[in-house]
């Protein structure tokens, strides 16, 4: 390949995944083309896209960017999977379509500059809770404290509305009300 033709690559790559701070390296080699098309097309209706690369040149494409971090990973046949909301509904997806596809190997990931090796670490990537699973999660516990003072304050009340509620029905039968 001539160096022209590199560097069309290399800059494709800059282009292709500038916006991209995170990715799932996997291995498609072995897959037959239909369970190959099958994955692709499922992995699209999540808004997840793989893309072959050329392993020295993405490697220079990525070089002091976020996935540098990916370089131990980029050897031998390579593909990055990017997309969907974050990188962590790209795992949960891989890792259950890998159950499906025997040939699919995943070798690695990168969230926020940790690099995740090898098939466990994309598995325990896959467990992590996803940018709105931990904000919902940051807000209960946020909440909580003030749902307990809630229900503090309001027991009295509701104690006062359950005296005021029985003097109500005593009055009501005629019935003289005593004071204790």
């Amino acid at each position: 390949m001539s160096k022209p033709v590199k560097e069309m690559i290399i800059a494709d790559y800059q282009q292709r995944f500038s916006d991209v701070d995170s990715a799932v390296v996997i291995e498609v080699r072995g897959m037959n083309a239909n369970d190959n098309n099958a994955l692709r097309g499922e992995l699209a209706k999540s808004d997840i896209r793989v893309t072959i690369v050329k392993n020295t040149l993405a490697n220079k494409a990525f070089s002091g960017g976020p996935l540098e971090g990916l370089a131990p990973a980029l050897s031998g046949p390579s593909a990055l999977a990017t997309g969907a909301e974050s990188v962590v509904e790209v795992a949960r997806e891989l890792v259950r379509f890998a159950k499906e596809f025997d040939d699919l190997e995943l070798k690695a990931a990168i969230l926020d500059g940790e690099f995740f090796e090898g098939s466990d670490g994309v598995k325990r990537l896959s467990d992590f809770p996803t940018k709105e699973e931990a904000q919902a999660k940051v807000v209960a516990l946020v909440l909580a404290p003030f749902k307990n003072v809630a229900g503090v304050v309001s027991a009295p009340g509701g104690n006062i509305l359950g005296v005021v509620k029985e003097i109500q029905e005593r009055l009501e039968k005629g019935e003289a009300i005593s004071k204790s």
